[in-house]
């Protein structure tokens, strides 16, 4: 298990610092849709030239019609990051699509499935999908598997029961992980760091417990010694 940390700060200079902070961890960083927006392909850059082995998840969850899908993979590929995402309700021919343009790509991307964010509950996700989250979530898991991508985003809850309707190499990537009890905040499926070790979690991600707190090294370190 991979611990990912979330870089959502309101500046470049605040995810940059923390970056700096945890330089000579073994930690993925994660950069979302706002930090990517505001600072662009130049905050990957400067993430690199504090440790160029810091491992990059552009969290951006792309959907579109297939082509367009395809494209933005491949724009994303050459941004020189890790991992990145799509949803996986774009449907098999879009997923496919984006894999198949990697195909060529000397050591392309890990790329993951979202499929039911973790700020979801059972009505809320209901009212979009009509259907049960455990339900939803392993279709989407199987589609996305039989369309060649790595793995799915997921919360930890699901995180098992996706394995086995996969395989177990089939990466599950879980956000929202309170590791010690934390606040639950703005998300609903949430897990401390036992459940996601029992659930059979590849990746945590893991944001506010670790950049609100005063010591952001130590709940790191922390996190990784109980990986």
């Amino acid at each position: 298990m991979k611990l990912c940390v979330a870089l959502d700060l309101p500046t470049s200079k605040e995810n940059l610092d923390l970056a700096k902070i945890l330089k000579n961890e073994d930690v993925w960083l994660k950069v979302g849709l706002r930090s990517f927006i505001r600072d662009g392909k130049s905050l990957l850059e400067e993430l690199k030239a504090i440790n160029p082995n810091f491992k990059i998840f552009l969290d951006l969850k792309i959907y579109d019609i297939p082509n367009t899908m395809a494209d933005a993979a491949e724009s994303m590929a050459r941004l020189d990051v890790d991992m990145f995402n799509v949803h996986a309700s774009s449907g098999k021919k879009a997923m496919t699509m984006v894999m198949d343009r990697l195909s060529g790509m000397e050591n392309p991307p890990i790329v993951l499935a979202v499929t039911a964010l973790t700020s979801f509950d059972e009505a809320s996700f209901s009212e979009v999908y009509a259907q049960s989250i455990d339900t939803k979530a392993k279709q989407f898991a199987k589609d996305a598997y039989a369309s060649g991508l790595n793995g799915v985003v997921c919360s930890v809850f699901e995180s098992q029961l996706i394995k086995s309707n996969t395989t177990k190499n089939f990466l599950t990537l879980t956000p929202g992980i309170r590791p010690f009890g934390e606040s639950v905040g703005d998300q609903q499926r949430v897990a401390d760091l036992a459940t996601a070790k029992q659930e059979m979690s590849d990746f945590i991600v893991v944001g506010r417990p670790i950049y609100q707190s005063n010591d952001p090294l130590g709940v790191t370190q922390k996190i990784i010694e109980n990986i």
